[in-house]
């Protein structure tokens, strides 16, 4: 469950759809300071497969589905270093700002959006979830039926693995 005491006052927030979601390898939740969960969301993009993580081209009819999290200036900084993000147009990322519906209400959230360049000749994540690639990926890799459970608790969003078949999880 969201955070319920994440204020009406205007917040930057943060939509993540890759690594920096609750359980991927940046996991958001683990940076300091520490964000808030607003909640789960989707974007409209293509979400691209460059390897160990995404990148996301913002527009189309495709939905990209990610976490939004309220987040002090501080931290940033640090998801700009994250992301490599520079002064120079020919960076990898370019940050963006963009409206997303988070639980009936609009929110304006920084996203880090692939630059174009960088994804010519790159396999599109058909469904717009980079841990549903995980999760085949991981499933192929263990041999076993894995599922996929997105849990929101009330103090961050949390993506988790379930191993069904041995009842325990991969992270």
């Amino acid at each position: 469950m969201p955070d319920e005491s994440v204020p009406d006052l205007p917040l930057r927030c943060v939509f993540v759809y890759g690594t920096l979601r609750s359980g991927g390898s940046n996991d958001i939740t683990r940076l300091q300071p520490p964000p808030r969960c607003v909640g789960t969301a989707q974007v409209a993009g293509v979400l691209y497969h460059l390897g160990a993580y995404p990148g996301m081209v913002l527009g189309g009819n495709q939905w990209v589905q990610g976490e939004v999290y309220a987040i002090e200036p501080a931290l940033e900084a640090v998801l700009d270093a994250i992301e490599g993000l520079g002064e120079d147009a020919s960076d990898e990322y370019i940050r963006r700002e963009v409206s997303v519906q988070v639980q009936g209400r609009a929110v304006l959230c920084l996203l880090y959006e692939i630059n174009p360049r960088y994804v010519v000749s790159v396999p599109v994540i058909e469904r717009g979830d980079w841990f549903a690639v995980m999760n085949r990926r991981q499933a192929k890799s263990h041999n076993v039926k894995v599922e996929f459970l997105n849990v929101v608790c009330d103090r961050c969003c949390i993506a988790a693995f379930f191993l069904d078949m041995r009842n325990q999880f991969l992270y």
